[in-house]
């Protein structure tokens, strides 16, 4: 008898995956995405000294929209571009950390693209 399809296993899969082929430089730093039911999570990663350059999510006070939907998305890639521009940081690698890109974090990819931020 096959079994229940455990989504949050199979999204760890695939993110593990993608993990191996994605890799955050100082020079191209990653852009990682966290999508919980309620927020949405976002930070540029340097993976050669483990530390994370700049941070946003929902949470923040620039945001206006509170939740984890299509125009949080769009806003809050405006906000990491512009945060990651003050930082001087213009080009990185989109980690979409399992999710399909589809939804919230193709609405936040775009936006984040069109604010200058270049992946």
């Amino acid at each position: 008898m096959v079994g229940k399809i455990n989504r949050k296993m199979e999204r760890e899969r695939r993110h593990v995956r993608v993990r191996t082929k994605v890799n955050g430089t100082q020079e191209r730093p990653r852009l990682c995405v966290y999508r919980s039911n309620k927020n949405l999570f976002v930070q540029i990663i340097d993976d050669v000294n483990a530390t994370t350059l700049v941070y946003a999510s929902t949470l923040d006070k620039e945001v206006k929209e509170k939740h984890a939907n299509v125009a949080a998305a769009k806003e809050l890639g405006a906000l990491i571009a512009k945060k990651a521009k003050d930082k001087k940081i213009t080009t990185v690698v989109f980690d979409r950390s399992g999710y399909l890109y589809h939804g919230v974090v193709k609405a936040l990819a775009e936006a984040a693209r069109e604010a200058g931020l270049e992946f």
